[in-house]
C-alpha cells in the first residue's frame, strides 16, 4: 500500500469507529415532522383545556389569526354557523382534504394556492369537537 492510501484507510477506520462510537451513545428521540409539531399539544393534557385553548394549541392560530380573522395565510373564521354544523366541522378538521372538490373550497384554493390546511385525525375526537363548538360560536 502507498501512503496515501495508508491515510485514506486509517481515515476511514476513524470515520467508520466515530460513527459507530456516536451511534452507541445517542439517546433515541423519536422524529418530529412538522405536520407533528404544528400538531402536536403542549404539556397540558387536552381535557382541561377549552376549545379556543386548543385551537391555538394545535397551531391553527399560526394561520387564522389570533382574532380568527384571517391572514394570508388561511381564511377567516368568523361565522361559521351559516355554513357549517357540529358534525360536519368535526369531520372537515379530521380530513379537510376530502371537502376540497366544493365550490367554496375552490375559491379558497385560488386565494390561497399555497397552503393546505392539515388533518387532524391523529386528534381526540372529543378536542376536535371542543375545537367545533367553539368556532361555531365565534
Amino acid at each position: 500500500m502507498t501512503k496515501p492510501q495508508i491515510w485514506v484507510a486509517a481515515f476511514l477506520f476513524l470515520f467508520i469507529l466515530l460513527f459507530i462510537l456516536g451511534r452507541l451513545t445517542k439517546e433515541k428521540e423519536p422524529v418530529k415532522t412538522f405536520s407533528d409539531q404544528m400538531n402536536s399539544p403542549t404539556t397540558e393534557t387536552t381535557e382541561e383545556l377549552s376549545g379556543e385553548q386548543l385551537f391555538a394549541n394545535f397551531g391553527c392560530v399560526n394561520c387564522h389569526g389570533n382574532e380568527l380573522a384571517g391572514t394570508t395565510l388561511a381564511p377567516p373564521l368568523r361565522n361559521l354557523k351559516e355554513h357549517w354544523g357540529r358534525d360536519n366541522l368535526i369531520s372537515y378538521l379530521r380530513n379537510p382534504s376530502s371537502f376540497m372538490n366544493s365550490d367554496q373550497f375552490k375559491e379558497f384554493r385560488k386565494k390561497y394556492p399555497s397552503q393546505i390546511m392539515p388533518g387532524y385525525s391523529n386528534k381526540d375526537i372529543k378536542d376536535l369537537g371542543k375545537i367545533a363548538d367553539y368556532l361555531l360560536t365565534q
